[in-house]
């Protein structure tokens, strides 16, 4: 069978989109006129961010020995939030690419997703990428791809995305190394690894046949779903969609399902046909919400809209998952799930850019266990709903295993880091290319706040991260309010550290007088916990000469006028209401 499935993996930023731009030149997938940079990289947003969000198959064609083969790629994202992404990639394939940046070396994330490679018994093509880069280490990067590997030199490919150096070699060893697929059941049995939304066609599924073939007009089946419907396209992708009769054992393709009802498809189902049903593949794992946050419409008239375009988003993003809610403050919204701080950004950017909505997004935060004084157990997504009147007996939260690879001039600030955000340190490894490996436990909620961000401040961008859930543990946290005008903002609400609330409190109030724009009146902004408050700030009102337009005269009437002011502030204080611009709340979430 001339079909070789295989996808890329490699830290953020080691050259994945550049090398799968070239692969598609070389291999004539696309016409050089309709080329363009981080071609699979659909979205606005990954562009600017120089980053892969959704990844996207592709099927080229490559002559090796007078014969044509069929490379079925599956680019993958980097950043940790998306690790899941990588995992469904990895499920519909036989190899992968190991790519490692000439002038980084071998990261954190690299060697988080090579664990799930191996796992899973696939064939892993080593390569060294920039090796045009100025300061690139291409031999040491060789040597320390050999040690971690336990291959040899030859093993390992040398190539440059950006000249296309050393491309063809990696073409060839695809068809040489990768092991083509391998025969499965008689029946028709499909690995559903992705999917995307037509607004005319319903649901789109990205699958990897197993076994059997399917064709247009098939009766097929989603077997975890329960779900039947006719094939009405079925296709390969080149990276844009490619109608074909039938898609055969061992590629990679697409259905058109019709289905126009979110919920329905997931990642990980078998899809099979109605007539002769085979059993499910063993899927993955689904993805679970690390962190949540509450959304809700400025306007509470664009609450359908909201709800319809969470359901859009849902269809081509499996790793979200809301539901509705309500707070009395701000009216009707959606208590959403997000893989991690970067997810949490591209889902409201792409409601407010897909969708045209204004919206509030309050403090993210993760999930809680707390034991009531009565013995009763809660489990609380949201610090709305986080006891604050002593009725807590214990509270537990959720821990992560945390990897950090660092050059060994950074490892006391990286370990201070550590230790600022609550981490237990565990072992230290000095790897072979001479950086550091540091083990750590720390509350996944210490994690949310900003350590990414911070790793790699300190480090000057050269420390990595990785990690994983461990379970639960006992907590000593307290929700923090903050008042704006005396009115609590619950969208300002956090669960935090009780040995830090005083710190995060006046952290809060300050960036909020920064950040919230001058009323008419003085505003008051402050912070509470368990009933007190424990920080506050006052922004000066904005001034209005209500005595421009005279000119001289009796000064008495100045005085009265400024005194009639006065009178007027001190109403609007009573009664006022701050209007809160929408993009203050994301910019306190944003900057944790």
């Amino acid at each position: 069978m001339n079909i070789r499935n295989f996808s890329i993996i490699a830290h953020i930023d080691h050259g994945k989109s550049t090398l799968a731009d070239r692969m598609l030149e070389l291999t004539g997938t696309i016409e050089p006129r309709r080329m363009q940079e981080q071609v699979l990289d659909r979205m606005d947003l990954e562009r600017e961010r120089g980053i892969t969000i959704k990844m996207q198959p592709v099927r080229m064609n490559w002559e090796y020995k007078g014969d044509v083969y069929v490379l079925n790629l599956i680019d993958t994202p980097g950043h940790v939030d998306f690790s899941y992404e990588v995992s469904r990639a990895l499920s519909a394939v036989e190899g992968v690419l190991l790519l490692v940046d000439s002038t980084q070396g071998v990261e954190a994330q690299t060697l988080s997703v090579l664990s799930v490679a191996r796992e899973l018994h696939l064939k892993i093509i080593p390569i060294v990428s920039k090796i045009d880069a100025p300061n690139a280490r291409v031999e040491d990067i060789v040597s320390e791809l050999t040690l971690l590997l336990k291959c040899s030199e030859s093993d390992v490919l040398r190539a440059s995305g950006k000249t296309g150096e050393g491309v063809a070699d990696i073409l060839n060893a695809i068809v040489e190394r990768i092991p083509a697929p391998k025969s499965g059941e008689s029946g028709v049995q499909a690995l559903v690894f992705d999917f995307g939304y037509s607004d005319h066609r319903g649901v789109i599924v990205y699958m990897r046949i197993f076994g059997g073939s399917i064709a247009k007009g098939d009766s097929l089946r989603l077997v975890a779903a329960h779900a039947d419907f006719v094939a009405l396209e079925v296709g390969t992708l080149a990276p844009e969609e490619r109608p074909t009769e039938r898609l055969l054992e061992g590629e990679i393709g697409y259905v058109v399902t019709g289905i126009k009802k979110p919920g329905i498809a997931s990642v990980g189902d078998t899809m099979t046909t109605v007539r002769n049903p085979s059993p499910a593949l063993f899927g993955y794992r689904t993805p679970t919400p690390v962190i949540w946050a509450s959304v809700y419409p400025e306007s509470q008239d664009d609450l359908p809209l909201l709800r319809q375009s969470l359901e859009r988003l849902r269809l081509s993003d499996s790793s979200l998952s809301y539901e509705e809610e309500s707070s009395g403050i701000m009216g009707k919204g959606f208590r959403c799930g997000f893989l991690g701080m970067l997810h949490l950004e591209i889902v409201i950017e792409r409601l407010r850019r897909e969708f045209a909505l204004a919206l509030v997004v309050t403090m993210p935060t993760t999930v809680y266990e707390v034991t009531r004084t009565n013995g009763e157990v809660e489990t609380i997504y949201s610090p709305a709903r986080f006891p604050d009147d002593g009725t807590a007996k214990e509270i537990r939260e959720l821990w992560a295993k945390v990897s950090v690879i660092t050059p060994p001039e950074y490892l006391g600030s990286v370990t201070q880091l550590l230790y600022d955000h609550e981490g237990v340190v565990g072992d230290t490894e000095t790897l072979p290319d001479g950086k550091t490996r540091i083990e750590a436990q720390m509350p996944l909620r210490e994690l949310m706040r900003g350590f990414f961000d911070r790793l790699k401040s300190i480090s000057s961008g050269f420390a990595s991260l990785s990690y994983e859930l461990i379970g639960m543990r006992t907590a000593d946290v307290v929700r923090l309010d903050i008042l704006v005008a005396e009115e609590p903002v619950p969208a300002f609400a956090r669960i935090v550290s009780r040995r830090r609330v005083d710190h995060e409190a006046e952290a809060m109030v300050e960036k909020l007088e920064n950040l919230l724009p001058r009323q008419l009146f003085e505003l008051k902004i402050q912070a509470r916990t368990m009933g007190r408050i424990i920080a506050s700030r006052r922004k000066s009102a904005m001034r209005k000469d209500v005595t421009g337009y005279l000119y001289g005269g009796d000064i008495t009437r100045k005085m009265k006028l400024r005194e009639k002011q006065k009178k007027g502030k001190k109403r609007m204080l009573a009664r006022g209401t701050v209007e809160i611009p929408p993009d203050v709340f994301l910019k306190v979430v944003r900057e944790g």
